[in-house]
This record gives structure tokens, sequence and C-alpha cells, in this order.
């Protein structure tokens, strides 16, 4: 494992509008998963060698110094750069380690991640349950094993992820599926979105977030393409993009509107959450009252 110097773990963010998060942490840079939509690998984030993890240095002891500082407790996210729970992290514990300084300053977490090693940790999310919000976010964008293993080649299966939800949702934690990014002309079907939110409903899950398209900008938009031609030779998948998208940033499927009918419909037969706000508030009440401040 490289290891990166590191001044800062704790960063303020400008807006809460993600779960409620006003802070992220990010224990590692880069990420093995393979997934060739990444907007991580855009050019503006500056991560050469993407697909090669690194953690940062001393980054629990700066934690904790970052977090003794703080006057009140906030909200952390992790996740938004990199899997906190990549295959390194079942030898390095440093997510775990962080949940447990979180968990110490009566911080709360929200997790992104497409691995099922987060149920290793349900015993800490659980104490920070106890006196803080704390939501567990899987993504999950088909549940075709097959096409899964084209896109996303090196990340846990789609039922080993379902199967994570089941468990952190039968332990008492808030938890759901972020169903992100729909990718235009492969995964944007009826068919492909309701068994996803049937999915989500037998496991347990609180809500679905989704977002009915995909980002494309400088240095991804171009991995992204040549990797849809490796993953699907002579489906014509790259032209089609660019025909229909261009050098657009948020390129929406062509079925997303009727997609989000068709959606709303069924999380509101099936009692899930699709709204943030109605998210974030809900997790807040998943916590002691105290915690309703957070949102």
């Amino acid at each position: 494992m490289e290891y990166l110097p590191a001044k800062q773990i704790l960063i303020r963010t400008k807006s809460t509008e993600w779960f409620g998060t006003d802070h992220t942490i990010n224990l590692y840079r880069g990420c093995c998963h393979g997934c060739i939509y990444c907007d991580s690998r855009s050019a503006c984030y500056h991560i050469p060698g993407f697909d090669q993890v690194r953690a940062k240095a001393d980054a629990l002891s700066i934690l904790n110094h970052e977090l003794r500082r703080k006057i009140r407790p906030g909200l952390a996210g992790m996740g938004s750069m990199s899997d906190p729970y990549n295959p390194f992290e079942e030898e390095l514990q440093l997510t775990r380690h962080a949940l447990e300084l979180l968990d110490a300053y009566q911080f709360g977490a929200v997790i992104a991640t497409k691995s099922d090693l987060i149920v290793r940790d349900i015993d800490v999310l659980r104490f920070i349950r106890g006196h803080s919000p704390a939501v567990c976010c899987v993504t999950i964008t088909t549940l075709d094993e097959g096409l899964a293993a084209r896109i996303e080649p090196r990340a846990p299966a789609p039922r080993r992820r379902l199967a994570a939800v089941e468990a952190l949702s039968a332990a008492g934690i808030f938890a759901g599926i972020l169903l992100m990014p729909v990718l235009p002309f492969l995964e944007d079907g009826e068919e492909n979105i309701g068994s996803i939110v049937e999915a989500a409903a037998k496991a347990g899950a609180k809500f679905v977030y989704p977002a009915f398209g995909i980002t494309m900008r400088e240095g991804q938009r171009e991995y992204f393409l040549a990797r849809l031609e490796e993953a699907f030779p002579g489906r014509g998948l790259a032209e089609r993009y660019r025909r229909r998208f261009g050098r657009r940033y948020w390129c929406a499927s062509p079925q997303a509107a009727r997609l989000w009918e068709m959606f709303t419909r069924r999380c509101s037969a099936l009692g899930l959450l699709y709204q943030m706000d109605h998210i974030t508030s809900a997790a807040a009440r998943n916590a002691p009252d105290r915690q309703l401040s957070f949102f």
C-alpha cells in the first residue's frame, strides 16, 4: 500500500444537500472497482492512476485532531471520491477506525459504497445511530450480474450488495440504495428499474435514490466511451453517446421522464422514500430527537 501525505481529512462542505452532510471524509485516493462510468476519474480531480488505491498517511490521527477541535458535532459523508470499503480496507480498517472516532465525538455518518464489507461495521454504526444519523447507501444500478461484470468489473456482485442492505436493515441501520448512474441505452429500461425497486423493498431498504442518466466531463468522458467500445463491441454505443449528448455534462436518459413516473409510483406503493428531503428527515427520526437539528 502506498501512502500519500495529507494535511486535512475532515472537509467542510459548501452544501448539505447530500443526505444532510456538512463534512466529507476520504481516507483513500483512487478506487479498484473498475467502474467504467466513475465521475471521480474526471480531470478536474487530478487523480492520476485512479485504479490504484492509495491510503492517506496519518489519516486517523489527523481526523482525531480535527474532530477534537469541533465545537459541536456534525454529519460526515464517506465515499464521495473513493469507496471507503475497497478490498484493502479489510486489513487496514481505516474506515472502521474513522467511524469509531466519529462515534466518540458524537458525529453522524453517511456512507456510500459498492461493497458488502460494510456489514463488518454494523456494531459501530449501531453505536453512532444511538446519538446521530447513521445512513448507509449501497450503489446498485442493475441486478443483471453479466451486465454488472462489464460495467463494474471488480466490484462485489449486485446480489452481495443487496444482502448487505438486508443485513444493515435487519440490524436497525437506516439503509437504502443509490440507483445511480442509470446508463442510457444499457440500464434505462423499466424492467431494470422496477426490479431494483422490488428488490430494495424486499431487502428492507428505507429508500432508493436515483439519477436517470450519467455525468460526463473531460477525462472521464474519454475513458467511459473507450470502455464502452471494449465492453460492448459491435454495438456502436460510444458513437450513439456522442451523437446524443456531445460534450454535455449531464446526460439524461431519453426515457428519464417515463422512468421517473414509473419509479415514483412503484416506490410509493412499496413504502420506499426517493426524495432527498424526505430521506434526510426520516434518517433524523431514526436517531434521537435532538439530532433533528442536523437537518
